[in-house]
């Protein structure tokens, strides 16, 4: 029997029912990691609920799961102030300076004795503070200027692993107000998905993931907010009242355990020398992250030591961040041109003298539309900072307009495609230019990467350089004509000797049997990112489900609006669109329909990935343990099955050994795939 089956009864014991619920399978999604029920079913409990509070209002409850969807818009912020003051952090920019916060301390303390620190990577974020009374949420605000905060209660309510009610099984003592700490972010890559989405829609693009976040929390209309991809890491407390607390590392521990998101790389109480080296740590794969940090904060862990130590006047002696080198830099923009998207987008790209941001060397940096150059008066010759975050495409950040003398050049927008001459046209309420022509070879080009890119077809070897080379000599017009290449023709290019195009050949090969949503979202329609392409694939279980879909059908799913459904359903209109879908399927191209069992032997199974593998990257690694039923997660619980321990592991291996979860071996993995999965 599903759970919806559970919930009988009077409306009141219903709705109790379902409310319980939906916490339940939130938490297990968004915090653990590890969903309980199928996304359909879990829509199917959310409905019940609202259908019960519309009919009955009265039922309706502060921590209801239904105001994760956003409530009436406000008409200003109210504000509150912090029972303890939210302080900023003093910075460290080297070793020396982290040393002589120690010993400030240890001298204020009067003691030889080693300190010793928890230590977490420093999110770069929006801190928010969230208070529970009775273990429920009452109200959330900003940090503000540290004393005073904007109430944004509502906002917070619809990040979906905040708790609206806390979890205390196991716990002896519940507060009666705890005041938790946390940090608010966007992830990189939900970041670079949400402004592509923005882009297409003719919308700014956000700046940086930081600025997306903190935006989001300032909408008086909180519906918006709730279509933001809003996550949260919980890194302290204020006041708490009902329980007592001795060590920092515990505080966080019990957060965990009360049903809040704690970052899974944090360092346990150690001495100096061993967090200067998880500082190291957290430097050299600072890209491979996530979400963007700016740094590391180390603290006293203990509480009675913290309290000794005190406070200055706007930071506390016993917290210290200690910051990584900057990724922004200086440089000089020596031309400007305009690059052609995959859906006819045009997008301006200044092309700049060569300067290190990050450890890469950048010569090229996004200028988004005409409206932002407009906004930031960008011209030709000017000295620009540019930044590069993570793995975000470099940006100009702003103009350095005193270093202008007079020779620098406005840029014009062209009113022609630089590709195909075709037009470039913008359409009513757009920031951005498109091309008409959906002949231009950019566009083919663009499709076809994209098609043949890891999150889609995954053809190894089949980039940017090749697909050019076989669109310019017109070896293929569109992505089903890879499926007909042939060993000669690709032989016989330049630069590709025989072996080169016999891997091209068996990586297409290889291709061919994908999953559904892999294979929507290898379509390129236009809105379909790869969020919405699993949902598509979740709701409509095969391609012919969804070829038929009806603008009606696809706007009756809860994620999926207006212009998503009229973008899927005219992409399946389109004769050619058809065409080449029939075309690769005659080829081989096999679609796994959700819901397979063939070949699941790792269904039940939930892996974690740690350090580097030499054999694949870790993306493709994911791919063939989900295709085999497995999951992956990003953190280690006590219900992760193995965790895979390749080079240079982080602390999810030590955690695994912690916890006594099983521990693979790259090999061993290897070997788990070449039997199917089975064990």
């Amino acid at each position: 029997m599903t759970e919806t089956g559970k919930t009988g009864g009077k409306p009141e014991e219903r709705a109790r029912v379902l409310r319980e619920l939906l916490h339940r399978h939130n938490y297990a999604y968004y915090v653990l990691d590890d969903p309980e029920i199928s996304d359909a079913e879990y829509d199917r409990l959310m409905r019940q609920l609202m259908d019960l509070e519309r009919a009955y209002p009265e039922l309706i409850t502060a921590d209801s799961p239904t105001h994760r969807v956003g409530a009436p818009p406000l008409d200003k912020f109210g504000t509150v102030t912090h029972s303890v003051p939210m302080l900023s952090l003093e910075n460290a920019f080297n070793d020396d300076d982290v040393a002589a916060f120690d010993e400030r301390a240890r001298r204020i303390l009067k003691t030889d004795d080693p300190i010793r620190y928890t230590a977490e990577p420093k999110m770069d974020g929006v801190a928010v503070e969230l208070v529970y009374e009775e273990g429920r949420l009452t109200e959330a605000s900003t940090r503000g200027d540290g004393y005073t905060g904007e109430l944004i209660t509502q906002n917070i309510r619809t990040i979906h692993c905040v708790p609206m009610v806390l979890r205390t099984d196991g716990l002896s003592t519940v507060p009666s107000r705890l005041e938790v700490r946390g940090e608010v972010f966007i992830s990189i890559k939900d970041f670079r998905r949400l402004n592509e989405n923005r882009l297409s829609m003719g919308e700014a693009p956000f700046a940086n993931p930081r600025n997306a976040a903190a935006g989001s929390l300032r909408q008086l209309d909180s519906r918006i907010t709730a279509q933001r991809p809003l996550d949260m890491f919980c890194y302290g407390i204020g006041l708490v009242t009902g329980m007592e607390f001795d060590s920092h590392y515990k505080i966080l521990q019990t957060l965990k355990t009360l049903g809040f998101r704690v970052s899974p790389d944090i360092k346990p109480p150690s001495r100096l020398n061993e967090i200067l080296l998880y500082y190291k740590d957290l430097l050299h794969r600072r890209h491979e992250f996530p979400y963007e940090m700016d740094g590391m904060v180390l603290k006293v862990d203990d509480l009675r030591l913290q309290k000794e130590l005190g406070e200055k006047s706007r930071s506390p002696r016993w917290a210290l961040a200690y910051k990584f080198p900057p990724s922004q830099e200086t440089t000089q923009v020596l031309g400007i041109d305009i690059q052609i998207g995959r859906t006819g987008v045009s997008t301006p790209v200044a092309h700049l003298r060569p300067v290190t941001v990050g450890g890469v060397t950048v010569s090229r940096a996004t200028l988004h539309n005409e409206d932002e150059i407009t906004k930031k008066d960008v011209r030709v010759g000017d000295t620009v900072l540019i930044q590069r975050a993570g793995d975000v495409i470099p940006e100009v950040v702003k103009v350095i307009t005193a270093k202008r003398d007079g020779f620098q050049r406005p840029f014009e927008m062209p009113s022609q495609c630089p590709v195909c001459g075709s037009g470039l046209v913008r359409l009513p309420g757009e920031s951005a230019r498109r091309c008409v022509n959906v002949n231009c070879s950019a566009q083919i080009k663009g499709g076809i990467v994209h098609f043949a890119s890891r999150g889609a077809f995954d053809m190894e070897g089949m980039g940017e350089k090749l697909v050019t080379r076989l669109v310019d000599k017109k070896l293929v017009t569109s992505y089903a004509d890879l499926f007909l290449l042939d060993k000669a023709v690709l032989a016989g290019l330049d630069r590709m000797g025989e072996k080169s195009a016999q891997n091209v050949i068996e990586a297409i090969e290889k291709s061919k049997e994908i999953s559904l949503p892999r294979f929507i979202y290898a379509l390129g329609i236009r809105h379909v990112g790869e969020y919405i392409a699993g949902i598509l694939a979740n709701r409509f279980k095969a391609l012919e489900r969804l070829k038929s879909a009806t603008v009606d059908d696809l706007m009756d799913i809860d994620q999926v609006g207006p212009q998503v459904a009229e973008s899927v359903r005219a992409f399946f209109e389109n004769s050619r669109n058809v065409k080449n879908i029939e075309r690769m399927l005659a080829a081989g191209v096999i679609i796994k329909t959700t819901g397979s069992s063939s070949g699941r032997a790792l269904t039940g199974t939930t892996f974690v990935l740690t350090g580097t593998l030499d054999s694949m990257p870790r993306s493709e690694a994911k791919a063939r343990i989900e295709a085999l039923g497995g999951k992956v997660a990003t953190s280690v619980s006590a219900k992760t099955t193995y965790v895979v321990a390749g080079k240079a592991p982080g602390s999810k291996l030590a955690m695994a050994k912690a916890l006594g979860v099983g521990i693979l071996t790259e090999a061993q993995l290897l070997d788990m795939f070449l039997r199917g999965g089975k064990q």
